[in-house]
């Protein structure tokens, strides 16, 4: 499934920033644990290359559920990443999970936990994710079927502008790259 959305990190309180999102419908708050899985045969392609890699495998659970998610990243002609495809599935048993995962050989990059808020429109899933040893960040994820990124992504950065929360410019990255961007500092 193709992913279009957009991150930029939170510049004011998170008891600021909540508020404003309020005019949305509220779909709860989820308390999530994400494991960033990379094949080492892969990884040693990227360092080469000096890059992060373009694609990743994610393990979350989140109260009762887990998941698997493999993503795609894709990038424009100057290297700035545009969208994702994703495959996600739910799976029954995180820790049996986690135990496939590492007998298939591919290993632990970066655990994350955040404290997500959820709101949806007609046409955007929006987040308020306060990720733990990061930041606070906003993600706004297109929910519709066009597949025009280009117009879709206008469209996110215009409903951004218009939320009244002071934000970031546009990250071009995910939490994972900039979680692995702090450690290696």
């Amino acid at each position: 499934m193709r992913e279009i959305e957009i991150l930029v990190e939170v510049l004011e309180p998170k008891r600021k920033a909540l508020p404003k999102l309020r005019q949305f419908a509220f779909k709860g708050i989820k308390k999530i644990h994400d494991i960033y899985f990379f094949d080492p045969a892969h990884a040693k392609k990227a360092a080469i290359k000096r890059e992060f890699p373009k694609e990743c495998f994610r393990l979350r659970s989140h109260g009762n559920l887990s998941e698997i998610a493999y993503k795609i990243d894709h990038h424009d002609a100057k290297g700035i990443w545009t969208y994702s495809d994703e495959y996600e599935t739910r799976v029954k048993d995180f820790e049996t999970a986690l135990r496939i995962i590492e007998h298939l050989g591919l290993k632990k990059l970066i655990e994350m936990n955040t404290t997500r808020h959820e709101f949806k429109t007609k046409e955007y899933t929006i987040v308020l994710d306060d990720v733990k040893n990061l930041g606070l960040f906003l993600e706004v994820e297109y929910r519709g079927k066009n597949s025009n990124v280009k117009s879709i992504r206008k469209g996110i950065l215009e409903f951004l502008d218009h939320l009244d929360v002071k934000v970031s410019k546009e990250l071009h990255v995910g939490k994972p790259e900039l979680m692995l961007k702090k450690r290696l500092r």
